[in-house]
């Protein structure tokens, strides 16, 4: 299957269950990143309008560039309203965005998709649109793997999921060091998540390998995160150690 096509059907649940980003990467990205508001960014597989919406709650213009047309009218139906928000339908190899942007833009980003793109390719057109210095920035919500609740959820995902293979499918440090030739910077904020039962089985749906109700062993699937969410939960709710990762460097 099209990478581009595994989120499709899957908008509604995902704009609802995702969640958002530290919003000290925010200040982060403007203090030591050096981009005010008004800086132009270039967000690259935005989905829903997750990180883009915080990035436009900073003050930024941002060409939000997204393949799926599922995803991209949600995020068009969620953020239209905001003058700083340009809707693109490009990816990672072809970002669609006008001609006189070449040499421009102050950052490209990219929030929990960077493991769907050809790094070549995507390189290249950070070169092409970013100013010089520009910065790419890399960003994941990342769960604790240590925490027992984590390890129980991804033997469920393994169990019911034929696609699972690990959460941001297995991306560690060295995909970002090699995309960025060794001039990798990282920096990490705590993002602990918390999550009722229904949250909890959305996030999960909403995952490209989350199965679909016609899928084999759907019904078992949710009874086990139900089950799962039954051992952690607390007063009803269920605590997901987690953080926000960005991995950040300039094109050489």
């Amino acid at each position: 299957m099209d990478n581009t096509a595994k989120f499709t059907g899957r908008a509604e649940v995902y704009a609802a269950s995702r969640p958002g980003y530290a919003p000290e990467l925010f200040d982060y990205m403007e203090q030591s990143l050096n981009l005010p508001s008004g800086s132009v960014i270039a967000d690259i597989g935005s989905g829903t309008g997750k990180f883009t919406a915080q990035l436009l709650e900073r003050g930024y213009t941002v060409y939000a560039v997204e393949p799926n047309a599922d995803m991209r009218r949600k995020a068009e139906e969620l953020l239209a309203g905001n003058p700083g928000f340009h809707s693109v339908d490009g990816r990672d190899s072809a970002f669609g965005l006008p001609a006189e942007l070449e040499g421009t833009v102050d950052c490209v980003t990219a929030a929990q998709a960077f493991h769907w793109f050809g790094a070549a390719a995507f390189a290249e057109e950070c070169r092409r649109f970013l100013k010089p210095g520009g910065y790419v920035v890399l960003v994941y919500n990342h769960r604790d793997a240590d925490a027992p609740v984590i390890r129980e959820n991804a033997e469920i995902c393994r169990t019911y999921c034929p696609g699972f293979t690990g959460f941001s499918h297995g991306m560690d440090a060295a995909d970002f060091e090699g995309f960025f030739r060794g001039s990798c910077q990282t920096i990490r904020f705590d993002n602990s998540l918390e999550y009722d039962c229904d949250m909890l089985i959305n996030r999960m749906l909403s995952a490209s390998y989350g199965l679909k109700d016609t899928d084999e062993g759907y019904g078992e699937f949710l009874a086990a995160l139900r089950k799962l969410f039954e051992k952690y939960q607390e007063n009803g709710r269920m605590r997901i150690p987690n953080c926000t990762m960005a991995y950040y460097g300039t094109m050489i």
